[in-house]
């Protein structure tokens, strides 16, 4: 276990960069902040020139790939870091200089048990992009196949074991400090960025999202996973198909090409809401690096390394609240976070259902150009606030992809309407969900999966009342009134049970 002395050591030098880029400045000037921290960055900046505006993305960059992470984890909670530092943190871009090619060249070797022209007839030693946790380079198989290859940085398993284990300890301390900081349970954030993490780091877990993701968007043709080239594909190499697109983050490229902006704007909501809400598996790394435009008029996305998951049961919550804030059904989006235990019990429904309406009206049927983000973040906020409302881990990864599918959307159709967009796809999903032939055949599974139960459970019964002649259960234990023993002492007590218990035994024995 690395000592405290080290966690700090290493906060102060991460604090110091921070620090000299102005992305502590938030901290130091937010109310909520407790002293003791607020007085603990005044001493970080102490000397340094601060930039006019904060560089929160350029700070994480200096501060290498595990901060990198880091960043992209905390874009999503505006909450924790305020809106300004969210914003900039969203455009974090991974952009690192690429790992030499001779230490990219032995971990495919030792990673796929062969010499690398064995496996490749060419590989490009220029990676078409380096990243915080890999980078990616252009090769052609063996077999003709052009394909992109995924390597993990050499080091970077260690790298990101030894930052994520300050962040734990550091997460822990500030939890400890109650209020707001306990409100936003920072240590979840980091235990959500851990899972993040580590799924990454095994590139044949992200070959298995791909495909699973391929085959459940089968049912959607404008949406593209590549496919997995299994055999050149393990735990720090994955290749697989080679995709020819424009960018989605090139807008005028997207124009020079003659797509139509709107039709990919529309067919990515879509997209997404079929895997969100339909699938319970979805990309939740939806940015604009990660989406080309097919020259089909179809979208591809790469880089399947986090991806969500939820439950049914989550899934019909999301789509009610989203069916209830499309159709201005209030009252019903308050009675689903009620039931769901998002807002505490010993809150007032009313209540509740007035704060969503002074949300939610207005910004009901207007363009996203027009939309007030910060007024709505902050009326939302205000909202979690007021009620308690705890982090919620399921929900995460999904309202970080939700902004970044928005962003995406809007960039390419500035009129886009989410609510009309998705209105009838949630409407149509809840109809077939919570209809009476889903009702039907909800009712019938769960009769069925009794029926199958009712073996084990004679069984059990008569295991607890067994039939005349079988050997009696044994008497119940009297209850004994338990010594409450100092700790100081605990140890000697138990001895001397043990010993007690020892002779009583030889004395029964004899």
């Amino acid at each position: 276990m690395t000592p405290s002395f080290v966690h700090l050591w290493r906060l102060a030098r991460w604090g110091r960069t921070l620090a000299r880029h102005g992305a502590l400045r938030g901290i130091e000037r937010d109310v909520l902040t407790p002293p003791t921290i607020r007085r603990f960055v005044r001493l970080l900046r102490f000397g340094a020139r601060l930039p006019d505006q904060p560089a929160y993305a350029d700070a994480f960059e200096a501060l290498g790939p595990a901060a990198i992470k880091l960043g992209q984890a905390l874009a999503t909670r505006p909450d924790l870091v305020g809106e300004q530092a969210a914003a900039e943190l969203f455009r974090l871009q991974d952009a690192l200089p690429p790992a030499p090619f001779p230490a990219i060249r032995a971990t495919i070797e030792q990673s796929l048990e062969k010499p690398i022209g064995e496996i490749f007839a060419s590989i490009e030693e220029e990676p078409v992009g380096a990243a915080s946790v890999a980078q990616v380079h252009r090769a052609v198989t063996t077999d003709g196949r052009t394909v992109a290859v995924k390597v993990l940085r050499p080091g970077i398993e260690e790298e990101l074991a030894r930052a994520i284990e300050t962040y734990e300890w550091a997460a822990a301390h500030a939890e400890l400090m109650g209020g707001e900081l306990s409100r936003l349970r920072p240590r979840l954030v980091i235990a959500t960025f851990k899972q993040w993490t580590a799924r990454e780091l095994d590139l044949r877990r992200e070959a298995a999202s791909a495909s699973e993701l391929a085959e459940n968007m089968a049912a959607v043709p404008g949406f593209v996973v590549p496919a997995i080239d299994w055999s050149r594909t393990a735990r720090r190499v994955m290749t697989m198909e080679w995709i020819d697109g424009v960018k989605m983050a090139d807008r005028a490229a997207i124009a020079e090409a003659g797509h139509d902006s709107k039709a990919l704007a529309a067919l990515l909501v879509q997209a997404f809401l079929r895997q969100a809400i339909a699938d319970g598996f979805f990309h939740a790394d939806l940015h604009q690096g990660n989406l080309f435009a097919l020259p089909d008029g179809r979208i591809a996305a790469i880089d399947f390394g986090i991806m969500g998951r939820i439950d049914r049961r989550a899934r019909l919550w999301l789509a009610e609240i989203l069916h209830g804030l499309i159709t201005g059904n209030y009252r019903r989006v308050a009675e689903i976070h009620f039931e769901a235990g998002y807002v505490p019990p010993h809150h007032n429904l009313g209540e509740f259902t007035t704060a969503l309406r002074a949300v939610g009206e207005p910004i009901r049927g207007l363009p996203a150009k027009d939309i007030s983000i910060g007024q709505m973040l902050d009326g939302l906020f205000a909202i979690t606030r007021d009620f308690d409302m705890q982090t919620q881990p399921h929900l995460l990864l999904l309202q970080k992809t939700m902004v970044m599918v928005e962003g995406v959307a809007a960039g390419l159709n500035p009129d886009l309407n989410m609510w009309e967009t998705s209105g009838p796809f949630v409407k149509e999903w809840l109809r077939s969900e919570l209809g009476p032939e889903a009702w039907l055949a909800d009712r019938i599974v769960d009769d069925l999966r009794t029926i199958a139960r009712l073996p084990d459970l004679v069984r059990r019964i008569e295991a607890q009342f067994p039939a005349p002649g079988a050997a009696p259960p044994p008497p119940p234990l009297p209850e004994v009134a338990l010594i409450r023993i100092n700790s100081g002492w605990r140890y000697a007590a138990v001895a001397v049970l043990a010993a007690a218990a020892g002779i009583a035994a030889a004395l029964l024995l004899n």
